[in-house]
């Protein structure tokens, strides 16, 4: 039996120590803000593309790896004696998974791929598993099957702090982010069948957690708690306040607070965060 090797995008989330120590190829998205294009995870870190976004008056555009660029990296993997399984964000968001599925079908290589319905940690939990997998030897089917597993038991729920990145992307009017911002309304969503499902609208940070945290409680009634994650853009101060309610509520600690991909807070805007969880 070959072995596998897990392949995955940018929007994944993970640390480079993560990465290079389940052995992950993570093939990047590319966004261009005032004309000038950056690799994502490689060319800008979080904190600089924050305020580059801050300042610009049009909202960063975000573009899924070239074809070209997974076949690259399945024929490398291939020719080093691989079988590949490509995991990816969910395709509601991006044309990332089927510009890996084209590439599938071109590629020297058995190539697998998945759509995650996901995003962010939530893709990781995903990458991370299946990666865990192949190092022990196991196959595609093994690890597809459980990989069923893990999105069908995965949550995540986004809130955002601002709606002008909705206005910007033309999704809301402007008057329409003018009345949100008087009355101060957050957003919170769900990210269900890979599409976002807006669930309610609160009006502080403190009902924010609160909100989340309960929300926490329902969904491990009588399951085992496998992972959780919270990212943020540029929130570190409401992710952190939510880490300390989950584990005051639960005694669960190890919870990772990570700062989002400029993909991802290309759509959320500053302030937002991510609360994502998957359980048995």
């Amino acid at each position: 039996m070959r072995k596998v090797r897990v392949v995955t995008d940018s929007t994944v989330d993970l640390s480079n120590d993560m990465i290079e120590k389940l052995q992950i190829e993570v093939v990047p998205l590319t966004f261009t803000i005032d004309d000038k294009v950056y690799v994502d995870r490689v060319d800008i870190t979080p904190d600089e593309f924050m305020e580059k976004m801050k300042q610009s008056s049009e909202l960063p555009k975000s573009s899924q790896p070239a074809v070209g660029q997974f076949v690259e990296v399945y024929n490398r993997l291939g020719k080093e004696g691989f079988d590949i399984i490509s995991i990816h964000m969910t395709g509601e968001m991006s044309g990332t998974v089927c510009s890996a599925e084209s590439a599938a079908t071109i590629a020297e290589a058995n190539v697998t791929v998945i759509d995650s319905r996901f995003i962010s940690l939530a893709l990781g939990f995903q990458v991370i598993e299946a990666a865990k997998m192949a190092q022990k030897g196991k196959s595609i089917d093994e690890i597809v099957k459980r990989l069923d597993e893990i999105r069908a038991n995965t949550h995540l729920y986004v809130t955002l702090d601002t709606l002008e990145n909705l206005v910007k992307g033309g999704r809301i009017g402007r008057g329409k982010a003018l009345i949100g911002s008087l009355l101060n309304i957050k957003p919170i969503a769900a990210l269900s069948d890979g599409v976002y499902t807006p669930i309610t609208k609160v009006r502080s940070y403190t009902q924010i957690v609160k909100y989340l945290t309960k929300q926490f409680m329902e969904d491990i009634k009588g399951k085992t708690v496998k992972s959780v994650g919270i990212v943020h853009a540029d929130s570190l101060d409401l992710a952190n306040r939510l880490k300390e309610s989950i584990a005051k509520e639960t005694g669960i600690t190890d919870i990772e607070v990570v700062y989002t991909t400029p993909i991802i807070a290309t759509h959320t805007g500053p302030g937002a965060v991510g609360f994502m969880y998957y359980v048995e």
